[in-house]
């Protein structure tokens, strides 16, 4: 099973008419996947020589902007998933960048934290039943969600429990944890790549849990 051939978020139960556009799921993905990466690598407190705010940018430009716009063509292409996930997923990181813009820079350390146990929680419920309609998807698409799904409960309780501690353990577990999740969607990404182009190289995605 090839991710060109099944679409990287698309439920194999759907039929979906040609639209006449590539596939946007690996952008979508891989924009996810960076921005993740970022803010997971600062959490894992890996960012020691780096400014605070260093994934602030990509937060607005390419997990943000890029998967809005990834968002917006799983529309054309009549992809329910995926239009929800990468068009909800753009917005939580420009929503991110946004927030510590206006309203973060002024918080305390305890409001901050607080603040951002929050936000997790509330991405943590679209997540949770995201990630039980992605067994109806494929393999690796369930991976990112399922990994995504550990890293915004650890971050959630990670932050309530901080106070106005910069980190905790908690939270640097959650950073190795998102580290994880920015790796699974590469690879799915990677896939959707690979498949969609049709050459040789091909990468296994899986598949669904739930037909």
């Amino acid at each position: 099973m090839s991710v060109g051939e099944d679409q990287a978020v698309q439920p194999r139960a759907a039929a979906v008419p040609t639209s006449g556009i590539a596939d946007p799921a690996p952008l979508g993905l891989a924009a996810f996947a960076l921005t993740t990466f970022l803010f997971s690598a600062k959490n894992a407190n890996w960012m020691t020589h780096a400014g605070g705010l260093t994934f602030l940018g990509y937060a607005f430009a390419y997990g943000g902007l890029c998967q809005l716009l990834a968002g917006m063509w799983e529309f054309r292409n009549r992809n329910v998933f995926g239009s929800t996930a990468f068009s909800s997923y753009g917005g939580f990181w420009i929503g991110a960048g946004l927030w510590i813009e206006l309203a973060g820079v002024h918080d305390t350390a305890a409001q901050f934290n607080h603040d951002v146990a929050w936000i997790n929680l509330a991405f943590l419920v679209f997540n949770t039943y995201m990630l039980i309609m992605s067994t109806q998807v494929n393999a690796a698409v369930f991976g990112v969600f399922f990994t995504l799904e550990l890293t915004l409960l650890f971050l959630a309780i990670g932050f309530f429990s901080a106070g106005a501690a910069p980190t905790t353990g908690l939270i640097q577990f959650a950073g190795y944890l998102g580290l994880i999740t920015a790796v699974v969607a590469w690879y799915t990404s990677a896939a959707g790549v690979a498949n969609g182009i049709g050459g040789r190289i091909r990468l296994p995605v899986g598949r669904p849990f739930i037909v």
